[in-house]
C-alpha cells in the first residue's frame, strides 16, 4: 500500500478566475518504500493566476497590524509544541517518511524549530531588528524632524534545500513578519511542516489565507520558477553555491535576492575542558551537536578539534565522543540513508580503517548496525564530512593555530562551537572571524541558534525591509516599548 502526501498547498481562490480555472496536473515522485510526494506540474496559465492572486493578498496584508500576524503565527506554533493538538502528531508521522529521519529526531526538530515561531520570539525578533515594530504599521518619530517606515515586499518567493525540516518555514514567517506575501518551493526533504503551516495559517486567519502558497517542484522544471522570479520583489534561495548562482542570474536586478548557500561548521575543545569531570559532559553535547538534524544541517560540525596538553588526551576523548555517539543512537535513532549516502559513509569508513590497519596513529569508532563513525585523524586537515554522524577529530597542540590552517574552508565557514578555552574565546573567536566564521557558540547552543542571530553574517530581515524616511514632519514620539498602564 502506498501514501500520498499533496506537497502542495494554495487558496482555492488563487485559481478561481472569472472564466474556467486551468486544470492542474499532478505528478508524483516515490522519497521512500511506500510513500510518494504529489505535485503540481503548473502551467504558464495557472503559474500567472497564482502569482497575482499572491501580489494582490500581498496589498491587503500591508493593512493588517504587525502584532495581529505575530499572534496569528505564535498560535500556529503553539499548536505544533501542543503533543496532544492533531497536527504536531500528523507532522511527526509526515516527516519521518519523507526527510528520512527517525521519530525521535522528527520530535526534537519540531520542538526546537516551533520553539521559535511561537508569538513571545517572534515579537523579540521584530524589537531587536527594527527596535519598534511598529514601524511596519505606520511612520514612527526617531529624531527631531525625522520619521521612518518599514515596508516589506509585496511578494517574497522562497526557495528552499529540503536538508533540514523547518527551515522553510521559517523563512516563510520572516517574510509574513514583513507584511509580504510567499510563495514558497520546498526541497524535497522539507515538504512536510510548510503545507502543515500554510493549512493551520489559514485556519487561524481564513480572510489571510490567499497570501500564503507553497507547491513543490523539481527545480529548474516550471514555468511557475522562472515567473515567480520575475513577479517578486524579494529572492530567498536556501541551497549549494551553485543553485544560488543560477537562481540569482535568473532574477531581476530590482528585486532583493537574499542567499544562503552551501556553509558547514567545526568544533573545537580546549584543555581546560578536558579534566577528568568535564570532558564525559563535553562530549555528550558535541555527539548532540553532530547528530542533530543527522549532521544534515549548515550547523552541524564537521571535525572537531581537540587540544593536546589536558588531562584527557584527544584519543581518550574519542573513545568518550564515541560512547556519547551511541548512547544519542538509541535516545534519537539515525534516520533512513539513501544507497548513494549509505555508500558514502561505508567508504569513508573503509579508508580511515585501512589509514588505521597501516599503523599510523588514526583510530576508528563505529556503530555496528548504525552510522555514526568517530575517526581520530593523526593529521592536521580539515577534512569535510559525508554527513549522517560521521565526524573527525583533529588533534592540535594548541587552538590558537586552528584558524590559519583552514584556508579556503573559510569561504563557507558558519558556526565554531567552543568548549573550554574561556580565558582564550575572545582571541580565539577574532582569528575565526577573520577565518571568515558567522558564529562562535557552545556545542549546546551550535544547533539552535535564537531566531535573531546574524544568519551567515547578516540580519534576517534587513533584506526584507525597505526603509522610508519623512523628514520636515516631527510626529509624535512613540515609545518602543509600547503604551504604559
Amino acid at each position: 500500500m502506498t501514501t500520498t502526501f499533496d506537497a502542495c498547498r494554495i487558496s482555492s481562490a488563487s485559481l478561481d478566475p472569472a472564466s474556467a480555472p486551468p486544470t492542474l496536473v499532478w505528478e508524483t515522485i516515490d522519497v521512500s518504500d511506500g510513500f510518494t510526494v504529489r505535485y503540481p506540474a503548473w502551467s504558464g496559465d495557472a503559474a500567472e493566476l497564482l502569482l497575482g492572486a499572491l501580489r494582490e493578498a500581498g496589498a491587503r496584508l500591508a493593512e493588517v497590524p504587525a502584532q495581529d500576524l505575530v499572534d496569528c503565527v505564535g498560535r500556529v506554533a503553539d499548536r505544533f509544541l501542543d503533543s496532544s493538538d492533531p497536527l504536531r502528531q500528523e507532522a511527526i508521522d509526515l516527516l519521518v517518511p519523507t526527510a528520512g529521519i527517525s521519530k525521535e529526531m522528527a520530535s526534537e526538530i519540531l520542538t526546537g524549530m516551533a520553539r521559535d515561531w511561537t508569538a513571545e520570539r517572534l515579537t523579540e525578533l521584530l524589537r531587536r531588528e527594527l527596535r519598534d515594530p511598529g514601524v511596519l504599521d505606520g511612520f514612527r518619530r526617531v529624531d527631531e524632524g525625522r520619521s521612518v517606515r518599514a515596508k516589506g515586499p509585496l511578494l517574497t518567493f522562497h526557495v528552499g534545500a529540503g536538508t533540514v525540516p523547518g527551515v522553510g518555514v521559517t523563512s516563510m514567517i520572516r517574510a509574513l513578519l514583513m507584511k509580504s506575501a510567499v510563495l514558497l518551493k520546498p526541497g524535497l526533504g522539507d515538504v512536510v511542516l510548510p503545507v502543515l503551516f500554510a493549512e493551520a495559517f489559514a485556519e487561524e486567519a481564513p480572510e489571510l489565507s490567499d497570501a500564503v502558497a507553497v507547491t513543490y517542484w523539481p527545480g529548474g522544471s516550471s514555468p511557475l520558477e522562472g515567473l515567480a522570479l520575475q513577479r517578486a520583489e524579494a529572492v530567498v534561495v536556501y541551497g549549494s553555491d551553485e543553485v544560488v548562482s543560477s537562481l540569482r542570474a535568473r532574477t531581476p536586478v530590482t528585486a532583493r535576492f537574499i542567499s544562503y548557500h552551501h556553509r558547514l561548521s567545526l568544533g573545537m575543545v580546549g584543555r581546560e575542558a578536558l579534566t577528568a569531570a568535564r570532558a564525559p559532559d563535553v562530549a555528550r553535547m558535541a555527539a548532540r551537536a553532530v547528530s542533530m538534524f543527522d549532521q544534515r544541517g549548515c550547523v552541524s560540525p564537521h571535525a572537531i578539534y581537540v587540544e593536546e596538553g589536558g588531562a584527557v588526551d584527544p584519543g581518550e576523548w574519542a573513545a568518550l565522543l564515541a560512547s556519547a555517539m551511541a548512547d544519542l543512537e538509541v535516545e534519537i535513532p539515525g534516520g533512513y540513508l539513501t544507497a548513494p549516502e549509505a555508500s558514502a559513509v561505508h567508504q569513508v569508513r573503509g579508508s580511515a580503517e585501512l589509514r588505521e590497519a597501516s599503523g599510523g596513529g588514526v583510530r576508528v569508532f563505529r556503530g555496528d548496525e548504525s552510522f555514526w563513525t568517530v575517526i581520530l585523524e593523526d593529521e592536521m586537515t580539515f577534512t569535510r564530512s559525508c554527513l549522517n554522524r560521521v565526524v573527525s577529530l583533529v588533534p592540535t597542540p594548541d587552538l590558537g593555530g586552528v584558524a590559519a590552517s583552514l584556508g579556503m574552508i573559510g569561504r563557507h565557514l558558519q558556526t565554531v562551537a567552543i568548549e573550554g578555552a574561556e580565558d582564550r574565546l575572545p582571541m580565539l573567536a577574532e582569528d575565526l572571524c577573520r577565518a571568515g566564521a558567522t558564529r562562535v557558540t557552545s556545542f549546546e547552543k551550535a544547533p539552535w541558534p535564537p531566531p535573531w542571530w546574524r544568519h551567515d553574517g547578516a540580519s534576517v530581515l534587513a533584506g526584507l525591509v525597505r526603509w522610508i524616511d519623512l523628514e520636515g514632519v516631527d510626529l509624535e514620539e512613540v515609545d518602543p516599548a509600547g503604551p504604559g498602564d
